[in-house]
């Protein structure tokens, strides 16, 4: 069952890890091998939604979500994406993007470097927004209780993570732009700064409109479905589980490829803080995104989600000190091993603490049912 569903990434990454070597050497496959981690982190809960999804969806609209959707995710944002990121930053056009990445490595680093600060700031404005809005909400399972809780009453404050975000951007351009760092020295990108990083509140504002739109078609969708099964039982028909079709197929497909869209932006900008070698980001991304899609194809053929429920708490906690540190090296350097491994880091810690929950709620079971056995 695993090698079925995972065949195709673990051939994609062995050929992805042989071509950073051919590339650039061992340290082209550390790092290839530190994004495909970051990407696989930081997307696993979108493929969790993913599944929940997709299982209701008919045949058809799964394969076309299985194909189609993999050449968007892979070839369009994991691929393309990051070379129209720097084409724009870097006033370029696609194509010499491209070409300078390849033939004129020094130039390139030049360019991306004086781009950097643009790059940073509307990077660290988008993820800041995903991390806020995620930790300001209020959610039946929490991981640290001691800093959820009270996060989740401020967050019925209206629009307070869009207030905070432009106050973490306006101290970021008042005291790390004037000093940003390119290739000639020091320069004032304080104007640079804040352009970009609206620009990334805007994206993020946008994304998240277009998500919401499609979720709330999901949600009529859904309701239909109730509607179908409570006629059923009246009528003393079976009840199944129906697969949906259609219009309401469709438009689960639009939303899954704008949450995808979403989730693999922020896996893009988050790839700057580890390296501006584009190559190498193409490479580590499009490795991940084929298991972000077999993990959802696993989920979905076994039936059931993953019950390590605080995965998710640790991946945004990650993209958090991701846009912390992106909005940093607007005027500092930042290592970029250490910036990978904090989100590993950060990952693995909720991983533990999901095992030893499991392992409580396991032995409190076990302690329940002789009494429970004992009052029959």
């Amino acid at each position: 069952m695993v090698l079925k569903t995972f065949g195709w990434s673990f051939a994609v990454t062995a050929l992805g890890l042989v071509a950073a070597v051919i590339y650039d050497g061992w340290t082209a496959f550390g790092i290839v091998a530190i994004l495909c981690v970051l990407e696989i982190s930081l997307s696993f809960d979108n493929a969790v939604v993913n599944a929940g999804i997709l299982k209701k969806m008919n045949a058809f609209w799964q394969r076309i979500f299985l194909t189609i959707g993999i050449l968007i995710a892979v070839f369009g944002m994991r691929l393309v994406f990051p070379v129209v990121i720097v084409a724009v930053s870097a006033s370029l056009g696609p194509i010499e993007a491209v070409e300078l990445a390849f033939n004129d490595k020094e130039k390139y680093e030049q360019l991306v470097t004086d781009a950097h600060a643009s790059i940073a700031a509307f990077g660290g404005m988008f993820l800041l927004m995903i991390f806020l809005d995620f930790i300001f909400e209020d959610r039946d399972i929490k991981w640290l209780g001691w800093l959820e809780r009270p996060l989740a009453k401020l967050g019925k404050v209206d629009m307070l993570s869009v207030c905070i975000s432009l106050i973490v951007l306006l101290i970021s351009a008042v005291f790390l732009a004037p000093e940003a760092h390119t290739h000639a020295g020091a320069q004032d990108k304080t104007e640079t700064v804040l352009l970009s990083g609206v620009a990334g509140l805007i994206t993020y504002l946008i994304v998240g409109g277009l998500s919401g739109y499609f979720e709330n078609k999901l949600e009529e969708s859904e309701e239909r479905e109730h509607e179908a099964e409570e006629a059923a039982r009246k009528s003393g028909k079976r009840v199944t589980a129906l697969q949906v079709g259609g219009k309401a197929a469709f438009f689960m497909f639009l939303y899954l490829e704008v949450l995808d869209a979403s989730f693999s932006f922020d896996g893009v900008i988050g790839a700057f803080a580890i390296t501006n070698d584009i190559v190498l980001m193409a490479i580590g991304l499009g490795v991940g995104a084929m298991y972000v899609r077999s993990l959802t194809v696993y989920l979905v053929r076994q039936g059931t989600l993953d019950d390590y429920v605080y995965l998710e708490h640790g991946a945004h906690y990650a993209i958090g000190a991701l846009a912390t540190l992106l909005l940093v090296t607007i005027r500092f350097e930042v290592n970029e091993l250490i910036t990978g491994f904090i989100g590993v880091a950060l990952i693995g810690w909720s991983f533990w603490s999901s095992l030893q929950r499991n392992k409580r709620l396991a032995a409190e079971d076990e302690k329940a049912r002789p009494h429970s056995e004992a009052g029959v």
